[in-house]
Order: C-alpha cells, then sequence, then structure tokens
C-alpha cells in the first residue's frame, strides 16, 4: 500500500497541490487524471521520491517494492537489453553482480564461499533462477524479439526503448507500480498484454494515460486532480465521466423535473454495476458500485472544448479515387502500388504498425507530397481540411496573437466573432492575445482544431490528431467526429477513438492493405482478417 498525508507541493506563491490524503491499496488500479499542467505526472513523482514535496509525507508498507516507468530512454544506452530488464528488481540484480564477482575471482577463499552460500540462497528465494526466462517473456509479449535480447539498449530505436523501460518496470512482480503514459509507442498486441498483466496483477498501480480504453480496461478508480486537490472515485474513466456529466445536468436543472435526473442517475449507477470486466477485480469492483449513492458522485469542474464540424455543402457520392499509387522516401517504399475509393459517409481509420505509410499516404493525397506513380482524384464538390501529424510550419516564427491567426482561415474577420469562437475553444480572455508562436503542444491542436472547423469543409483528414491532446479535448474531438455527417479519414492509437468512430478499417501491413467496411473491434476479433493478417506480416 501507498498512501500521502498533507502532502503540499508549491511553486513560489503557486501550490500545485495542497494538503492532499489519499490512499491506493492492493489489488486495485488508480487512474491519475486531470487537465494538462494539473500534475499528473509532478505527483507520480512525488509518490516515487523522484520530487520532494513542500511539506507532508509518502507512506509505504515496509518492505514492499516500488517500481516506475522510467522516462530516461538513454541511461542504460551502456546495458544489454535482459540485463536492464532484471535490474528492475534492484535487489536481485545486486546479487547477481556480487555472485558474478566472487565466482570471477582468482583467489577464492573460504570466507568468499560462506558470502557466495548466503548469495545463492538469497538469489533462490528471489526466484533467481528463472529472472532472465521471465525477463525473455516480458519482452516478448511486448513485441521485443529474442534476437534483440543480447543487444545493447543504445542499439535500439526509441519506441524499443519504451519497451524494456515497461518491461524493466513490470519485472519481479514489484508490489507498487507507478505508471506515466505506458502505453505510449505500444502496438495493438503489446497494449492487450498489458491490459492481461494489470488485470491479473495483485499489486498496486497507479497509472497515468491519455488512451481511455486502456483505462477503462484496467481502472479501479479514478483519482481526480482538480484545483490542487486528488478526488477519488470508484469505478472506470466511463463511469466517472457519464455520472459526473448527469450530476452536472442533475444540478443544472432546476426548472426541471429532478426526481426524473435522479432516476436516469440510479438506473446509470445500477447499469454499471451490473456490467462485469474481465478483471480479477471485478467481483470486488461491483460490490463498491453498489454502495454508491447520489451524494458520492459530483459533478465534474472540467472544461471541454466545444467541437463540431460541418460542411458548408454537400458532397457527392464518390469523394475520392486512388490508383496505383506509389511513393518512396530515401529508397524506402512506403506505399506501393494503393487503388482504393472513398465514398461520402465513410468514417475510415488508417491503422498499421509503422506510422511512416500513414502520413505518406495522407501527404500526398493533401497535395503536400508528389506521387512517384499513380493518381488520385478529388470529386468536384468536395472541399478538404488537413491535420498535419507535425503543425509546426503553422506556428513557427508566426508574430500573431491566436484571434490574428484565426483571422486568416475566417470568413468573418470580426473580433468578437474570433474572440467568442476561441473561447470555445478555452482560450478566453486574455488566453486569446497569447502569442501563436509560444503555445503548448495541446494548444496548437486545438487552434488547428478551430481552423478546421472555421473552413466549412465536407471531408477531414486528421493524422494522429489525439496527440498532446488531455483526455477532456480527446473526448470533445472524439464526440465531435461521431456527430458529424462528413467524410472522415484520420489515423490514431487511441482504440476507443477508433472504435467510436470508425465504419471502415483500412490497414497498411508490409505486403499490401487491408480493408473492411466494420468496426475497429469487429477488425479486430474477425478470423478472417487474422488469417489475413498474419499471411501479410509473414511474406
Amino acid at each position: 500500500m501507498i498512501s500521502t498525508s498533507g502532502i503540499t507541493l508549491r511553486f513560489g506563491k503557486r501550490a500545485l497541490f495542497e494538503d492532499v490524503n489519499i490512499k491506493f491499496t492492493p489489488g486495485n488500479c488508480y487512474g491519475l487524471i486531470g487537465a494538462n499542467g494539473a500534475g499528473k505526472s509532478t505527483f507520480l513523482k512525488i509518490l516515487s521520491g523522484e520530487v520532494e514535496q513542500s511539506s507532508g509525507d509518502v507512506h509505504i508498507t515496509p518492505g514492499e517494492r516500488l517500481a516506475v516507468l522510467k522516462q530516461n530512454h538513454y541511461e542504460y544506452d551502456g546495458f544489454k537489453v535482459l540485463e536492464t530488464v532484471v535490474m528492475g528488481h534492484k535487489k536481485l540484480y545486486e546479487v547477481m553482480k556480487e555472485k558474478d564477482t566472487l565466482y570471477a575471482k582468482a583467489d577464492f577463499t573460504d570466507e568468499d564461499g560462506m558470502r557466495a552460500g548466503e548469495l545463492e540462497a538469497e538469489f533462490a528465494d528471489m526466484n533467481g533462477w528463472e529472472a532472465e526466462s521471465e525477463a525473455a517473456e516480458m519482452l516478448n509479449g511486448l513485441g521485443i524479439s529474442t534476437d534483440l535480447h543480447d543487444k545493447l539498449m543504445s542499439e535500439l530505436g526509441g519506441n524499443e526503448k519504451v519497451r524494456v523501460l515497461l518491461a524493466q518496470a513490470l519485472f519481479g512482480s514489484p508490489q507498487i507500480l507507478l505508471l506515466d503514459e505506458p502505453t505510449n509507442h505500444l502496438d495493438i498486441e503489446s497494449i492487450r498484454w498489458l491490459e492481461d498483466f494489470l488485470a491479473k496483477y495483485e499489486g498496486t498501480v497507479v497509472v497515468v494515460s491519455h488512451d481511455r480504453h486502456f483505462l477503462n480496461t484496467v481502472c479501479t478508480h479514478i483519482a481526480d486532480i482538480d484545483f490542487g486537490k486528488i478526488q477519488m472515485y470508484v469505478g472506470n474513466y466511463d463511469f466517472w465521466y457519464e455520472s459526473s456529466q448527469l450530476a452536472l445536468s442533475l444540478m443544472r436543472s432546476e426548472n426541471k423535473k429532478k426526481e426524473d435526473k435522479i432516476k436516469e442517475l440510479q438506473a446509470f449507477v445500477q447499469r454499471f454495476s451490473a456490467n462485469k470486466s474481465k478483471s480479477k477485480q471485478a467481483t470486488s469492483r461491483k460490490k463498491l458500485l453498489d454502495k454508491i449513492t447520489l451524494d458520492d458522485i459530483r459533478p465534474s469542474n472540467r472544461k471541454y472544448p466545444f467541437i463540431l464540424f460541418k460542411g458548408e455543402r454537400e458532397a457527392g457520392k464518390q469523394l475520392l479515387l486512388v490508383e496505383g499509387l506509389s511513393k518512396s522516401i530515401e529508397g524506402e517504399k512506403l506505399i506501393d502500388n494503393l487503388t482504393i475509393t472513398i465514398n461520402k459517409g465513410d468514417k475510415i481509420a488508417f491503422v498499421g504498425p509503422n506510422g511512416s505509410p500513414k502520413t505518406t499516404f495522407f501527404q500526398l493525397i493533401a497535395g503536400e507530397l508528389e506521387a512517384d506513380a499513380g493518381t488520385y482524384s478529388w470529386g468536384v464538390t468536395t472541399t478538404r481540411a488537413y491535420f498535419p501529424k507535425d503543425n509546426s510550419t503553422y506556428f513557427e516564427g508566426v508574430d500573431m496573437n491566436l484571434v490574428e491567426w484565426l483571422r486568416q482561415y475566417s470568413k468573418d474577420p470580426d473580433e468578437t466573432f474570433l474572440r467568442g469562437f476561441l473561447g470555445r475553444m478555452l482560450f478566453s480572455g486574455d488566453e486569446a492575445m497569447k502569442k501563436a508562436s509560444v503555445l503548448s503542444g495541446g494548444e496548437k491542436v486545438r487552434c488547428m482544431l478551430s481552423k478546421m472547423m472555421l473552413e466549412g469543409a465536407n471531408v477531414f483528414l486528421l493524422d494522429e490528431p489525439t496527440n498532446h491532446l488531455d483526455l477532456e479535448s480527446i473526448t470533445a474531438l472524439n464526440n465531435g467526429l461521431i456527430d458529424t455527417d462528413c467524410t472522415i479519414l484520420f489515423t490514431s492509437h487511441d482504440h476507443q477513438f477508433v472504435q467510436t468512430i470508425a465504419n471502415r478499417i483500412i490497414e497498411f501491413t508490409p505486403n499490401g492493405v487491408i480493408d473492411r467496411m466494420m468496426t475497429y473491434d469487429e477488425y479486430l476479433e474477425s478470423a478472417e482478417v487474422k488469417a489475413i493478417r498474419e499471411r501479410m506480416y509473414s511474406v
């Protein structure tokens, strides 16, 4: 168990946390949520001892081992991959190294022999003889193949290093796990492996993630950071979000029949209580949910941007015809003889393990790159709005405030209109006068979405639009794309985002594309698709 008493952290006069008292207990997974800048990662660092609080204490049950997902991808460059994972169990690794040093001595004494015997006993107690095989199994589960296990960390790519460091945090069954964005850079199979691992995990987990599907799958509780406090809720992210929105609606319904809202809220709680997860903790979670009263469910103080995509004119039936499209970059064939047809009403998720073909395809059909071969033609009634994966060219060196920046893309130049529009995207008051060149990653994304809404297009191309967004903005964007009648072509690693928006999946594989009219979950579970994927990836 890990808990805090009176934790306060101040930066000058500003308090990031004020008198936080919270307890995280074994057998539960806590999703730590909050707006960008609320202090999620900082709080994890306080729990791990990496950041020192201004006052208050962190308490860990004596004898329990705490493991943290490291963010420094270069820290272990001089070590082999398998060794780096074993280093996650500090005591076991120290015993291993001391044993190796003793046995390597040329003048091995009786005293050395006695010490070696002690170390062997400790080693066996910590299941040391199985350590390397367990580490290898974890690496394989996270997509790090056996041929990489003996390589130096410096020889691995950034995505591979992230997976090794995740394996390091999970290795040796620590009693407490602190995970900051563990699904970043993981593919579908690796995320599923991690979800299964955490579902069976008997210790305490505190996790920060922007992946709502992951939070819904693994979390038994949500710890919500707001106004320097942390409020604990039973249930997963969707339960927290929907119940808090219902509570907010109840609070606002002064002139309506509150009894109806109360019944709606009670029915909602019962529905979630009956919704059994695959998680090992499902039974205990149901008991906790059954005890929830209306007073336990509070409205959220979060602000959600207003996102609505509406085309100014109707598009024709056939929107885009791609025939024999090919493109190589620096000698690598990224798009090879691609032929597809996009029709009105398609909401297509482009998926695949490698982001380069998807981004290249979007750049080609947006007119930013020229194809090596093949053609594409847009329907005459189409108007397009493009969200690039890298939006830096729209902001770097731009000496404009946000009102001036947005005016470039608006048919209505009136400042009152533009300020009102920015306000709905959470740039209110003085925020609207910020320079475009100093925006954070999430603010730039909200500006790009504002630009796209003002363009009134009927086809939207979005390449990883959820990157840099907080959960509130992701939820608002998700709902906006579900509600629109426009045609959507998009890429995303967010499972829930893809599942709730897409009616068609196109996957780029090393040996061609797979194209199916179905939802993402149907695609992942389809026996036919599984057989095709296995063939496409093994050729």
